[in-house]
This record gives C-alpha cells, structure tokens and sequence, in this order.
C-alpha cells in the first residue's frame, strides 16, 4: 500500500524501535511507497511511511534492499555533501562517509553483512539517521 510522506518533524526525531516478523507488512508498504515516489527518491526509512521501527529500503545497484534492524560498524573517508529529503523541505549540509559496513536482516529476517561503498552507503546512512531520530 502507497502510505503518505509524514513531514511531521516531531515524529521523525523520535527514535525507531527494533523490527520483527510482525512488521513485515511495513516492508511492503515501503516497498509501494518507494516506487510511488522513485522520481524524487532513492531510500526510505519506516518512520516516512508512519512507523517507528527499524526498517529501511534503498534504491542500490542491484534493486531495492531491505534492510531491517541495521547497524553501522565501520565508516572510512568522511567527507562533505549536501541532501535532501521527501520528509523535510530543501536541502541541508551533512557529513557523510565513503564506505561502511552494515549488518542487518534482509527481507526474509536471514542475517547478512554487507560492505557498501559510495551512493549506496550514503543513501544508508540517511536513512539510519532517520531511524535514530536525527533530522538533518
């Protein structure tokens, strides 16, 4: 189901809670909305859709991945960029870094580890922020 964009900043800098099986409807949802939305975006996290769990899809190389409940273990090459967001109006400066390593649950709740590397990574990252409740 296509779910509206929430641009409720109050909602969106609460932090989200951990995913589980019973919010694999919400993948779906994210998954509709996403493509509803593909013009103007490239990821998107739970809590843009109305949920406040742990769960993000990006727009990657390979197609869209599901990431449930991810954690960012490792960032190299910091460097300067600007985003923008459905969520929030304009754009805004942030610090970003090249590569990271991410462990998550796919879409099927099976562990996996993954390196990611340029807009991938970036894309992460702004979608991790938002489940940790940081506006940028």
């Amino acid at each position: 189901m296509v779910r509206p964009i929430v641009k409720d900043v109050v909602f969106l800098a609460q932090k989200s809670t951990p995913a589980t099986k019973l919010d694999a409807q919400i993948i779906t949802d994210l998954r509709d909305t996403l493509q509803a939305n593909r013009e103007h975006c490239i990821g998107m996290a739970a809590n843009m859709i109305g949920f406040s769990k742990r769960i993000i899809i990006v727009s990657a190389e390979l197609g869209d991945m599901v990431m449930i409940n991810p954690v960012i273990d490792s960032k190299n090459g910091r460097y300067d960029t600007e985003e923008g967001c459905l969520s929030l109006v304009g754009t805004r400066k942030t610090q970003r870094f090249e590569s990271i390593t991410v462990r998550y649950l796919d879409e099927n709740f099976i562990a996996r580890k993954g390196k990611f590397c340029g807009l991938t990574a970036q894309i992460i990252q702004h979608e991790c922020d938002h489940l940790d409740g940081i506006i940028i």
